[in-house]
Formats: C-alpha cells, structure tokens, sequence
C-alpha cells in the first residue's frame, strides 16, 4: 500500500453543487406528498391539559392533526446512554418542545393549521440558565494523572482565571427535514443526517419495526457540523405520519424551530491553575470545568479529551460537572470539547508565559510531549511543534514585538499577534465496503459515510482512482444509504480515517482478484477493458477495516447498526492531530472593533488524502473559531426559558468582510501506527485553538485580557 503523496484534484462534487443539482434530504419529490408543521411548547416545563384540534381541521386542506395519543409510549431509555428521542408526549421539559404535528396538502395549510391551535398548560417553575436556583450540579470522574496538587504546591510561578464559552447553535445552511414514504410494509426516509443507521435504529425501537422495513438514505447534508448526527426530534414524527396515512409526508423545520428543538454548544465555565516549575515549564495543571445540561441527557463534561496530552505534563487534575436545567439536549458542535476548552487553556498558556517573560512560541516548544501522562503509551505521531515552526515562519513571528501596546498603524489602530494550538483524539471506525467494477466502463463503491460538505466524495475517489485502473467518470460513491452498506455515524473526524482505508484495502483485493481472473492472460487496457476483452460483466469484492485493536466483535456491531468507535487510546499508543494558528488582529482606536486581517494555520492531520478538501476545512475552521471568539453567543430569555435571537438576523456569524487572508499549511507525515495510510483526522481539530489565538492576539494590541467569548466592543472601551 503506498504512502505517496496524493495530488491536489478537484472536488469530485463541484459541478453539480456550482449548478445547483446536488439533491439533499428536502429535494426529493414524492407524488402525492403530504407537508407537515409542529406545534411547539410555549412554556418551559408543565404538562399540555388540554389541546383541541378543532380549529385547526377547520382550515383548508388539514389533513390530520397527530397528538400524544397518535404515537406508542416511547420506549425505556438505556442506561448509561442517550435515551431515544421522545414522539409527542404530554410531559413538557423545555421550551418549543413539539405537543402536536398538523399534516395538510400544502405547507401554507399546514402553518396556518398549526396556528391555530392554543393548547392549555398547567406550568411549573423551571430553570434555564446556570447559575439560577434549582438547578443541579452533578459531578463527573475525575482524570488525574501524577499529583498535580503537590507539584502545584512547589511550582515557581502560578496563573489562575475563569474562562466562559457561551452556548452556541450550528445554523448550518441546510435545515432539518424529514421526508418520510411507508409502502409495501417498507419506510424510507430522506432526511439530511450523519447518521443513517443511528435513525433507522430509533425508528425501529420508536415506531416497533423490523430491520428490513427500515431504508433511511442521505446523499448530501447541507452542513451537519454534529447538529446531524443525533437523531432529531421530528424524524419519528414524520415517519408516524406517514404510517398513519398511507402518504409521503415531508417537513421541514423553521429556523426558529431547530434553535429550540435541536442540539447546540452549551455554556462552559472553565476555572484554570498552572504552575511552572525552575526551569521555565508547566509543571501542574489544575481543571475545573462545568457546563449546562438538560436534566436527563447525556452529553457528558468531557473538556479533558486533549488539554492533558498536548504539551506533555505528566501531573495533571481535572474536575468537571453537569449543571443540569430546564432546556432540550445540548450535543456536539464542532470540535465540540477541545474549542471551548483551547480557548481557555491556550489562553491560560500564553498568561504564564508573559508572567514568565517568554516568548508564546519559545514557551510551548519547551513542551514537545512524547508520551500520554494518562496511560503511560507512547504518542505515536507528535508533530505540533512542527507546526508551530513552520506556522511562525511563515506568519514572520520573528518581526513582533513583544509588549503589549507596542505595534500600531499610523492611523492609531492597534496591531495584536497571537498565537495558539490546538489537539483532537484520533477517532477510527469500523468499516464493510463493496466495491464493483463494471465492464461497460462504470464501478460501484458502497461504503460508510456521509457528504456534509466536507468532502468525502473526493477523498474516496483519491484512493480508488490512484490504485485501480478505473474510469473516474463511470464511479459510482454509495454513502449514507443503510440499504447499500451498514453505516456509522460520520463525525469525530474519523471519515477519512476510517474510510481511505477500507477503499485502499478495496482496491487491493479487487486488484489481486483481477490477477487470478486473467490467469496469466495480459490484455492492454484499463480493467473496464480487460473484463469486456474476457467477455465478463463485472468483478466485485467486499472488504472491512477495522482500527488497532478491533475485529470482528465490532464488525459484527457495525453490521447490527451499533456504535465501534476506537482512539484516541489504542492498545499500545495514544495519537491526536495537531495545529497550530498564528492570528493578527487590529482594533480601531476609537470604535474599539477589532478585525482579523490575516492567520496562518499549520495543521499535522497525518497523510492528507484530498488536499483541496483539506485546506478547505481548515479555512472553514479558522473562520468559525473567528466567529464564536468574536460574534456567536445564543442567550436565554431566563423569564420563559427560550432562546431569544432564534434567527440568523440576531444571532451573529461571522461574514465576508470579517475574514481576511487565512494561508493554511500541512505537515503531511503519515502516523507510523493508526492505518496502514497514515491518515488522522482533521476536521474537528482545525477549529481548535483559533479562539485563544483571537484573544491573546488581542491581549497583545491592547495589554487587555479578555476571558469571556464572544469579545465585544465594550469589552475594550
């Protein structure tokens, strides 16, 4: 298998996004279709009393109006893991929770009937932000390694703050939808999700159904970014619609709606000690962090996924808790626990540093880590501090001055250089891929995965193309279709990691297969050619990956439509990906906005399979974490517990004009241990640090700590 560097190629998806062919969840047009609208909850937490229908089946073209009692009860929710989403129920736990879906034969019938409905509450006190009475503060296991408490007791010079990321929502472009078809005792769903099999499982546990009466396909997802990969609160509802009905029923979900029904980034409260020890180094780390929850869900605190491995400090305590209130299941969001928590510590990292009198980049490339303090395993690729080399030559780190104040433009603005880095746990799933290849000219490669626009398309293409003489014209990419292979969940940044390496595996079977069908025949040709010369219609092969340390126990998981997923700890190693970000920033003497002219970003994500779609994601990246350090920040209405800027006109994103120049860089070594490519991950880990870049660039210009995203302008008036 070789470990040759990829060429840069076009997006195999290009085209039809440009003209605007590619279908997605909503796109696909049943005859006949029914359209439905939810009903949400205006109160924070009670029960619904009662609820009449009556004006609603008066408006033109209702259908039917589905209530708690239309759905079975929701089935008992498994320990220790996420209980499936409940259909609609009585019982209210949050704000815009959905108590009845109207089906019409239009979507303006289905609004206005929606409309009309007012149900009766009998409403009781609730909780909706963290530091209000009656929450609960449910601790979670410690991670320690060494003793960090004594060695903290020794340390030379200390630094302690409070960091704050606030909630935050994903808003991708592409809104939730379901579209839902029951036929011949079969359901198929269209929907937009990153997991296919996840929805298939829940809707056969929901709705009492068999595997083989289940198909849920996702072709493209117009952003996912972990909002889609739990399965969402309208996917039962819908497809019970249809069931009832015995029509294709389509929903697609307000705006507003997906604020408040769907997950999001919750508020986290970081609290930070480092202590150096004679020589200059972080010598103990003490972590407390807490964040909200709903009171039953299970997105745990996890914020100590990479902060203990990324510089190497062997004595390290970390503390977390649940601060469990009144709102739905806050979830993943990209690069969901090292952003909040790479703000916090890169931004702690850069204060000991100035306490210390170093140089931020002097300063963490004393800490070059070899081995997880955790566990004791080596880490088996450790190229950050190559990227801080090469992200501080090209940024030109070499020209800043180091007081804070003391770089200007003429006009007075305030020029800030900071840096910071980032970590993400190598994550790798196992995967079962067919591939087939075609006499007349076309191949078929059915796989695992899902196209949230990250590129996962080109990145399988890369593969195949490279080691089988096929026609890339005539490939066929089957992904997220649990009728075409089983389907894990893509998210973690374990796509490429997991699937670059079946497809090469694929393609080195299907090559072997092909030498024992010529039997020593040699036939000019690409093998499209070769098979029509031997008159044979097609080959095909079926091969599976699984990571270090997995077989066929999670084979088997797989193919029941289980979760397998291994890393970062593998049986004899720990391995993360790595980046580091150089940011500019200037702030206006006057307005006190800042802007961000120029990052430069150097990424170590093992082999880089798609070039083209790499350096995309790490822009794509850097431009969120800008956004969160500088304009995301969702805030609760504490008096009726929902989120008040629901929309995209009061809930701020990051525009054109606030991103300037971002040059991004790839270390591309191959990891020795994870998969026979070398391929880690990268997608998480390219917004991770850019936040703390933002803020001790800021630092920098003005000699103002700011410890509390976003930074506003009356932050620095």
């Amino acid at each position: 298998m070789s470990n040759a560097l990829f060429p840069n190629r076009p997006r195999v998806d290009a085209r039809e996004k440009v003209l605007g062919t590619a279908k997605y969840g909503a796109d696909f047009a049943i005859g006949d279709m029914l359209y439905a609208m939810q009903v949400p909850a205006t109160v924070a937490k009670g029960q619904v009393t009662t609820l009449s229908i009556a004006d609603a089946m008066r408006v033109p073209g209702v259908v039917r109006v589905l209530t708690a009692t239309d759905f079975p009860p929701p089935p008992p929710a498994v320990p220790g893991a996420s209980p499936p989403p409940p259909m609609i129920v009585t019982d209210i736990t949050y704000r815009g929770q959905p108590v009845a879906l109207v089906v019409a034969e239009s979507i303006e019938a289905a609004i206005e009937g929606a409309e009309a409905i007012h149900p009766v509450y009998a409403s009781v006190g609730f909780s909706s932000v963290v530091d209000a009475a009656g929450v609960a503060n449910e601790r979670a296991k410690d991670v320690v390694a060494g003793d960090a408490n004594a060695k903290m007791a020794n340390a030379t010079m200390r630094h302690k703050a409070e960091y704050v990321s606030p909630a935050q929502h994903h808003n991708p472009m592409e809104l939730l939808s379901t579209t839902a078809h029951w036929q011949g005792g079969v359901l198929t769903v269209y929907e937009g999700t990153q997991s296919t099999n996840l929805v298939k499982g829940v809707l056969m546990s929901n709705l009492r159904l068999d595997p083989e009466q289940v198909v849920v396909k996702s072709p493209q997802i117009g952003g996912g970014f972990g909002q889609k990969g739990s399965v969402q609160r309208q996917t039962t509802l819908i497809a019970r619609a249809a069931m009832l009905l015995g029509r294709p029923v389509k929903m697609v979900v307000p705006r507003g709606q997906v604020f408040h029904n769907a997950t999001f980034r919750p508020k986290s409260r970081h609290r930070i000690e480092l202590g150096s020890d004679a020589s200059g180094r972080i010598s103990a780390i003490r972590y407390d962090v807490d964040h909200q929850a709903s009171r039953s869900g299970q997105f745990g605190p996890d914020y100590h996924e990479h902060v203990p491995q990324m510089y190497g400090v062997a004595d390290y305590l970390g503390t977390s808790a649940d601060i469990r209130l009144d709102t739905q299941d806050p979830g993943y969001m990209r690069c969901p626990y090292p952003h909040p928590a790479a703000f916090a510590f890169e931004s702690a990292v850069d204060e000991l540093a100035f306490k210390l009198g170093e140089d931020p980049v002097e300063f963490r490339l004393k800490h070059k880590a070899e081995v997880d303090p955790l566990n004791g395993k080596p880490l088996s690729s450790t190229f950050l501090n190559d990227c801080i080399r090469e992200g501080a030559r090209r940024f030109g780190w070499d020209k800043r001055k180091s007081a804070p104040g003391s770089m200007r433009l003429p006009d007075g603005t305030q020029i800030g250089w900071g840096m910071g880095c980032g970590a993400y746990p190598v994550i790798t799933h196992p995967s079962i891929a067919t591939l087939r290849v075609r006499a007349d000219g076309t191949s078929r490669f059915a796989v695992a995965g899902h196209e949230m626009g990250q590129g996962i398309r080109s990145m399988l293409e890369q593969v195949l193309i490279r080691d089988l003489a096929i026609d890339p014209a005539g490939l066929q990419l089957a992904i997220g279709d649990t009728s075409a292979a089983p389907q894990h969940t893509t998210a973690g940044s374990w796509g490429t990691a997991s699937g670059a390496p079946v497809a090469a595996e694929a393609a080195a079977k299907l090559n072997l297969a092909m030498v024992d069908l010529m039997a020593g025949r040699r036939i000019v040709g690409n093998l499209h050619q070769q098979l029509a010369a031997i008159r044979r219609p097609y080959i095909e092969i079926e091969v599976s990956h699984v990571g270090p340390g997995q077989g066929s126990k999670e084979l088997a998981t797989l193919r029941a439509g289980g979760y397998a997923i291994a890393g970062p700890e593998y049986p004899a190693f720990t391995t993360f990906s790595y980046i580091a970000h150089f940011v500019e920033v200037h702030v206006e003497p006057r307005t006190r906005r800042v802007r961000v002219p120029r990052v430069v970003s150097v990424v170590d994500c093992g082999r880089v399979v798609s070039p083209r779609t790499a350096e995309s994601q790490v822009r794509g990246g850097v431009v969120w974490g800008i956004s969160a350090a500088l304009r995301e920040a969702t805030d609760v209405d504490p008096r009726y517990g929902g989120w008040l800027n629901n929309d995209l006109a009061d809930y701020y994103v990051a525009v054109n004009a606030d991103i300037g120049e971002i040059d991004v860089g790839m270390i591309d070594k191959p990891d020795p241990l994870v998969n026979p490519l070398g391929v880690k991950g990268l997608g998480e880990v390219a917004m991770s640090g850019v936040s703390g870049a933002v803020a001790n660039a800021i630092f920098h210009a003005t000699g103002k700590r700011l410890r509390e995203m976003p930074f506003r302008i009356e932050d620095l008036l």
